[in-house]
């Protein structure tokens, strides 16, 4: 039942429910907490699984937790797009070291359910260890189960053997409900014990759906969305839930749809991914309001943007990036990038922010949708290899500024400013008094002007091309007041018996700050570049940024019990700078290239982290630190007249990596499939008469379509037994696959040609689904009467998403239909696709090819009696030439080594390779297509302790000579740290 205003503010105060619901009833309604506005305070502290009760709730401004306003800067990474459970929490380390303090994630249905009725969250899939390990990180975690998830995943996260199920994806038909309750069910039975209103986890936030566009005026979209909602209530979800509009349509804001008569449970929100070359949109506060001007379409819920890009895919071919791959897409939406549109953002009033993706990784396997390859780097921040790019600079500085200065959870647009040349826009905190400037260049060239702040005084700003500033003035420092500064803020924080705030900006910049100090104060510059003057009441500070590392000042004297510690960073040097919050106080660490973790025991802080090269190490800890060690080791120090303590020496680097060459390989064809003799007896006959695929079954004839025999993923084999073949002159062979399908056919034996779809270009990127029909010529000599076998090996590549709720998931793969010329034979049909799925591994790691059937990708399969064989290979023939090896790695103990495996060769050669590393199926190279030539070999997966096994898996189209060419293993990066990594289980033969 609804709940009064008086009976539910005080459940809201309570252990209870945890949750402040606000907004759902309509636009005229507000969360419990907006009824008595907050002032601005300190935000909530880290969060973890502390055993404790904790309230999520919301008003205009902001989420709030325990009611204490929080900025959500929260960045999307996939667990099932990096199959070694152990390397998560390196990811999520990383993440919130650079300023996150939150990882938003998609599950995946298709990557948890086999079939129907079966569901796996073991191993790779351990749902549970995943939220685990972002509580114990010290991450929100923002949860987004779908159903569909669309995420460039085969069928949007449909499984397989949805294709083939009664009912219409995406409504309220009842058949399909069916399947969406139990999924949710297992998902919810396991996130409803880490959820952060229960104290077990930090579970924040959950999505119901993802960009469902297609019936949203229609009473089957608004049922359907409403059965969601009430189904994820029931199993126990208390945490607010929101949708993900695609684009900004205003599409499931508050009071859209049934919600049971729960009020202020509902949260709107929507996606963009705006182009390098666009002008950074105002999707908020300066924008052109309305239902679709984005966080306006909710005046009384907070600004969220659950997906803003943080980069983008590329499709088969390279077509989005002109072949360069992902490292245009990081190029062109790079750090200047960031900084302009996420900047854009906070000033429009978005303080829910998901960057997609941060992390990529890999759509290993048969993953990925027909409009990517294996590679999901994305451009992102982190690479897919986990190696830190320069793309992170904003995304720490503004991270970490918007976690430890409150001022930004709470902001009103303020009176217009102008500095000529460069987009303006004005904010101010109405609690503090604090005024936010955001200053855009969107020309190409670096424009020099002057800002008149509030008070009238002048500010001179420098501003590159197609780049952004923030600049604050007004802001409190503790005790302390800025009266304005030229850089931006980083952070501010207590540490022992000091507060500290660090300024960023570009290499070169000069940085002026201004503090309001009534007494002349003590200064100690610690830097020579730093300068200091005193007069009428203000301390004007400058320094250049750049000039060796931090530049900094030490002021106290003026009044003030604490001295105040100013920092100023470059880029590179505010990627060396890392505050951690531990109970026993805020510690801050400069040097290394990574800090992981900080803990005070028995007066010494105890930090982990890595290093690439030798580092410097400087520490600021709580009262009391007289020591320190890094990664378990003593580290001698010196204290400083900054309060803190400096390394005597340099943490050691990484020492020089050495790869292995791969040789010693060992050769195998297949395909005996196509052999008019193989004994198919135990393959499905193919002889169902309708479909609920979307493809019509052609009239008299039957289904060929895999999906329909329970052959989801991977490569699918055909026999067609043929009677009363006389005269039979050509092959007509019609088939339906993802982007770059394939088809090869035989005749009792013999190769009657190849069939492949083209690679995608500009206007056929989004293409899900390609049809065509393969004609194939009948040797004279095979055109007698009596039995023939039609044997045909068909790459299915993925299913197509279902963007438009259209059911295009359900589209066929495979044969689609079968006729002839030049006689009428009558044939039986048999089908054969991948195995039983693997236990271990999951059904999308194997295929159909007679290989994979046998295990030939598994270590310990018994190889000796294959043929010894070296690369460059020049091969001409139809259908499957297996590889197998093995090498061994040997990388010190302490060090993280990313290795990823590099193929390449004529791009004139016509083939493709599956690339199985220990049984797992980790990508497929596509010589003529690209882009990709290297592919990440997840440690865990990869043994860098001991012995491997590779099998390549090639598919030769005969037209031109096949490879391998050069294959080798390539260190994508390396350094001393790392976490603790164990073996991914990988059983064999």
């Amino acid at each position: 039942m609804a709940l009064s205003r008086r009976s539910f503010s005080a459940l809201a105060g309570t252990a209870a429910l945890g949750l402040a619901l606000g907004g759902s009833a309509g636009t005229g309604a507000s969360s419990a907490y907006a009824a008595r506005e907050l002032p601005t305070g300190p935000p909530p502290p880290a969060p973890g699984p502390d055993g404790r009760r904790h309230t999520v709730a919301f008003d205009r401004y902001s989420l709030l937790v325990d009611g204490r306003r929080l900025v959500l800067w929260s960045g999307e990474m996939h667990p099932f797009r990096l199959p070694s459970p152990s390397l998560w929490r390196d990811v999520l380390q990383k993440m919130r070291a650079h300023g996150y303090n939150a990882v938003s994630v998609y599950v995946a249905w298709n990557y948890h359910s086999p079939a129907p009725g079966k569901y796996d969250f073991t191993g790779v899939r351990d749902l549970d260890l995943f939220l685990r390990t972002a509580a114990e990180t010290g991450l929100y975690v923002v949860l987004r189960p779908g159903p569909y998830i669309n995420a460039e995943v085969d069928g949007g996260g449909f499984p397989g053997w949805l294709t083939a199920a009664e009912g219409v994806a995406r409504t309220d038909d009842p058949a399909y409900l069916k399947h969406v309750d139990e999924w949710l069910g297992h998902v919810n039975a396991i996130a409803s014990r880490h959820l952060l209103t229960r104290g077990d986890g930090t579970v924040l936030l959950y999505q119901i759906e993802n960009e469902y566009d297609a019936h949203v005026d229609e009473p089957t979209g608004r049922a359907y969305m409403s059965h969601l909602y009430k189904k994820v209530r029931a199993d126990g979800i208390d945490v607010p839930l929101f949708h993900n509009d695609k684009g900004r349509n205003g599409h499931w804001t508050p009071g859209s749809f049934d919600t049971g008569g729960e009020q202020g449970g509902w949260l709107y929100g929507f996606d963009g991914y705006p182009s390098p070359s666009q002008t950074p949109p105002d999707w908020g506060a300066f924008g052109s309001g309305g239902k679709t001007g984005g966080a306006t379409a909710s005046p009384r819920t907070p600004g969220f943007i659950p997906e803003f890009g943080g980069g983008w895919f590329d499709p088969w071919g390279g077509a989005f990036f002109q072949g360069k791959g992902y490292a245009e897409a990081r190029r062109t939406r790079d750090a200047a990038y960031e900084r302009r549109f996420h900047l854009t953002n906070l000033a429009n009033g978005i303080t829910a922010h998901n960057v997609y993706m941060t992390f990529g990784g890999t759509s290993w396997g048969w993953l990925p949708a027909p409009v990517v390859y294996t590679s999901y780097d994305y451009g992102a921040a982190i690479a897919e290899g986990r190696q830190l790019t320069a793309k992170l600079a904003p995304m720490h500085q503004t991270g970490h500024m918007l976690r430890t200065i409150p001022d930004f959870a709470k902001l009103d647009r303020a009176a217009d400013v102008r500095a000529p040349g460069l987009t303006t826009y004005h904010l101010r905190n109405p609690d503090t008094g604090a005024h936010v400037y955001v200053l855009r260049n969107d020309g190409e060239q670096k424009v020099s002007s002057t800002l008149r702040i509030s008070g009238g005084d002048e500010l001179p700003v420098d501003v590159p091309g197609r780049d952004a500033r923030l600049l604050v003035t007004g802001l409190r420092l503790g005790a302390r007041r800025l009266r304005s500064a030229t850089a931006q803020p980083m952070l501010f924080m207590s540490a022992g018996r000091q507060d500290i705030v660090v300024f960023c900006g570009r290499r070169g910049d000069m940085a002026r700050v201004v503090l309001e100090c009534p007494e002349e104060p003590l200064v100690t510059r610690l830097s020579q570049q730093a300068a200091d003057v005193w007069a009428d009441g203000l301390l004007r500070l400058t320094a250049p940024l750049g000039a060796g590392g931090l530049v900094g000042a030490r002021v106290e004297g003026d009044g003030n019990d604490r001295p105040l510690l100013v920092l100023f960073a470059d880029d590179a040097a505010s990627l060396r700078l890392w505050p951690y919050d531990t109970p026993s106080g805020s510690v801050l660490v400069y040097g290394p290239g990574l800090l992981r973790t900080a803990a005070l025991r028995d007066s010494t802080v105890h930090l982990t982290g890595d290093t690439a090269a030798p580092a410097g190490l400087e520490v600021w800890g709580p009262r009391g630190a007289d020591a320190v060690t890094w990664n378990g080791r003593a580290v001698e120090t010196v204290a400083t007249g900054a309060d803190s303590l400096r390394a005597a020496a340099p943490l050691p680097g990484v020492p020089k990596l050495r790869l292995p060459a791969l040789g010693g390989w060992r050769a195998r064809t297949e395909n005996p499939e196509s052999a008019p003799g193989f004994d198919d007896s135990a393959w499905r006959v193919a002889d169902k008469k309708a479909s609920h695929s979307t493809t019509p079954v052609p009239e008299g004839r039957p289904v060929l379509f895999a999906d329909d025999y329970g052959f989801h993923y991977g490569d699918v084999w055909y026999r067609g037994t043929l009677t009363d073949a006389a005269g039979l002159e050509s092959v007509k062979l019609s088939y339906s696959t993802g982007t770059l399908g394939l088809l090869m056919a035989w005749l009792d034996g013999e190769p009657l040609g190849t069939h492949r779809m083209p690679a995608p270009d500009n206007s056929t990127i989004r293409k899900g689904t390609w049809t065509d029909t393969a004609v194939f010529e009948v040797p004279a000599r095979l055109r007698a009467g009596g039995r023939h076998v039609l044997s045909v090996l068909v790459r299915r590549m993925a299913h197509d998403q279902d963007g438009a709720s259209r059911d295009t998931h359900k589209a066929a793969r495979g044969l689609t239909a079968v006729s002839f010329a030049g006689g009428a034979p009558k044939a039986v049909w048999r089908i054969q696709g991948e195995a039983a799925p693997d236990p271990v591994r999951g059904p999308l790691n194997s295929g159909g090819l007679y290989g994979e059937r046998a295990g030939w990708h598994l270590p310990g399969f018994p190889d000796g009696d294959w043929e010894p064989v070296a690369f460059p290979r020049a091969e001409w023939r139809q259908g499957v030439t297996w590889y197998r090896t093995t090498f061994r790695l040997a990388v010190p103990t302490g060090v993280d080594a990313s290795v990823g495996l590099t193929l390449r060769d004529d791009p004139g050669r016509a083939y493709r390779a599956q690339i199985f590393l220990n049984g797992w199926n980790l990508g497929q190279y596509v010589n003529d297509v690209g882009p990709q030539h290297t592919f990440v070999l997840p440690n865990g997966i990869l043994r860098t302790r001991g012995t491997n096994t590779l099998a390549l898996a090639v598919l030769s189209e005969a037209r031109t000579a096949s490879g391998p060419g050069r294959v080798e293993l390539t260190l994508l990066g390396g350094t001393a740290g790392g976490v603790p990594v164990a073996a991914v289980h990988s059983p064999g033969r």
